[in-house]
């Protein structure tokens, strides 16, 4: 058997000091099976204002946690490690793929999501304001992860500039920035592969999403000669008010929530209706986060966002207590059928369509008579309808821009009858 260990510290609400809550331990038998091992530490359960890194999987007890799912990994943990790109970012600073979870895990990055970190140190060493490039540097940025995309070689002072961090999920050429406020944003960089300008359309869907009712973030676009760079603000930060640091929320994905494995192949968990069921239990206000989770499924669909896989929906915690996170990763899909288009949860009693029909088939379970959560349904609609187009124009976009999305916008399947 080999293990591998670590602290872990948490960011407690209201403050800008990181404490000591547990240690993980990652042990991998002699038959290959990984197990995980956390513990709260006793010190840090005797505090008043201690809080769980997950309420449900990791109580507030004193007894160890164990798991051989994830790779041994417990999903609060899971959620913190980096994303697609950011693992890239990570490889190449240490020169190789050979990478495991744990060297993920323990990767030290001030840019990571929520308000965890870890180390070998008893006590956390870190800055309450750790240093991140700034917007100004975005042009050295844009070349550092162009060049890493291309798998070319990148001078150290570049390579140092790119926070690999953790947005819950995306492969997207991303980084950390902090504006001359001290404001941090996600910046999103144009892709290889991109067919029209992204942080045009990302950002006006965010704008648009917004006058349908739901909670976003504030977005913004910088220019880069002839490319766009989308600034996204990030929500599980907030400047202390004397600027001497910044207080960070703890954050879990849905897939933590849902209790599910990473598995892309497996998605018999992927449920819209059972994460309405867990927001009944983890919210601080149920009510209002599972409207709200409705909205954002039919916008989903009006706009044929596809991608609204368990891991581009939150909960965070800016105090004690849990709410639905503003939403992100807003894309359309411009795909051909116009009979049916599946969204990645299930919606209601017909699976994942896409559809009116279906979308009503479960609305109380989202707090919603079949009524509200049809004349929910068809104010958005106006809302899309009228403003989708000047939503990406606004946002810098180019009628180019916007032909190449069109098709993704209020299909004709969306308001077929049920099947009989």
């Amino acid at each position: 058997m080999t293990s591998k260990s670590c602290y872990v510290y948490i960011q407690l609400p209201s403050s800008l000091i990181f404490e000591t809550c547990g240690h993980y331990r990652l042990d991998e038998l002699d038959d290959g099976t990984r197990l995980g091992r956390f513990v709260y530490g006793r010190t840090y359960l005797d505090r008043q204002d201690a809080v769980p890194l997950d309420p449900f999987n990791l109580p507030l007890t004193p007894r160890e946690f164990q798991t051989v799912r994830l790779g041994g990994l417990f999903g609060a943990l899971r959620d913190v490690t980096p994303d697609a790109w950011g693992r890239r970012v990570i490889e190449r600073r240490a020169e190789t793929s050979d990478l495991k979870e744990f060297d993920y895990l323990v990767h030290d990055s001030d840019g990571r999501i929520g308000a965890l970190s870890f180390g070998a140190a008893v006590k956390h060493q870190a800055s309450p304001r750790p240093s991140l490039p700034e917007v100004r540097e975005l042009k050295e940025l844009r070349e550092a992860a162009g060049r890493v995309e291309a798998d070319l070689p990148l001078d150290e002072d570049l390579e140092d500039l790119l926070q690999p961090g953790s947005s819950l999920g995306g492969a997207r050429p991303k980084t950390v920035v902090r504006d001359q406020a001290g404001t941090l944003w996600l910046a999103k960089f144009p892709a290889k592969e991109d067919r029209w300008s992204n942080a045009a359309v990302e950002g006006g869907m965010l704008r648009l999403a917004e006058r349908c009712g739901i909670d976003t973030p504030e977005t913004r676009l910088e220019e880069l000669g002839d490319e766009q760079v989308l600034l996204v603000k990030r929500f599980d930060r907030d400047l202390e008010p004397d600027g001497g640091g910044e207080y960070r929320h703890r954050m879990v994905s849905a897939l933590t929530v849902l209790d599910l494995d990473d598995s892309v192949t497996d998605r018999s968990g992927w449920s819209y209706l059972d994460l309405a069921d867990e927001i009944q239990r983890w919210s601080d206000d149920p009510l209002r986060d599972k409207r709200e989770l409705f909205r954002r499924i039919a916008f989903n669909g009006l706009i044929s966002n596809l991608d609204d896989h368990p891991r581009n929906h939150a909960l965070l915690a800016p105090d004690r207590r849990w709410r639905l996170s503003p939403a992100y990763d807003l894309t359309p899909s411009p795909v051909r059928s116009l009979e049916r288009r599946d969204l990645a949860m299930t919606v209601g009693h017909y699976g994942r369509i896409a559809s009116r029909y279906n979308l009503l088939s479960s609305a109380p379970r989202f707090g919603l008579s079949r009524e509200e959560a049809s004349a929910t349904i068809d104010g958005m609609i106006g809302v899309v309808e009228k403003g989708w187009r000047s939503s990406i124009l606004d946002h810098g976009g180019s009628e180019l821009d916007c032909e190449a999305v069109k098709r993704a916008f209020l299909y004709e399947g969306f308001e077929y009858a049920a099947p009989t």
